[in-house]
């Protein structure tokens, strides 16, 4: 479950109503959670800016949530663990044992094979 107490970045934030990364930001503003886009495309969702990297935003995010290719993932992983993140959500199809075993080495909480939207439905 998610705390309205912290602030969550969602990398794969996207523009494109048709995403998952759009339906994810759009889901969580509704609900009151603070949360922050990040996508390397830059733009605007929802009339907020979408942030290139985790390293451009002026706060950093208790919880990143990740909607993107594994690859990428792993990728932005190595920048969680330079900002000191202590915890990662993997949506369905972004996660890989890479991923997982890289969190888990380094100490970061992956919640993994669960959707974000379906465990937090109120």
């Amino acid at each position: 479950m998610l705390n309205k107490n912290l602030i969550y970045a969602v990398v794969g934030a996207s523009s494109n109503e048709e995403k998952y990364g759009y339906k994810i930001f759009k889901d969580l503003i509704e609900k009151g959670y603070r949360t922050i886009p990040i996508n390397t495309h830059g733009d605007y969702i929802l009339n907020q800016k979408i942030y290139r990297s985790l390293t451009e935003v002026n706060i950093k995010p208790d919880v990143v949530i990740f909607v993107v290719k594994p690859e990428i993932t792993e990728k932005v992983l190595e920048e969680v663990e330079k900002l000191g993140i202590k915890k990662v959500w993997m949506q369905p199809g972004s996660e890989s044992t890479r991923a997982i075993k890289y969190c888990e080495a380094k100490n970061i909480n992956v919640t993994h094979n669960a959707c974000v939207i379906i465990k937090n439905k109120n």
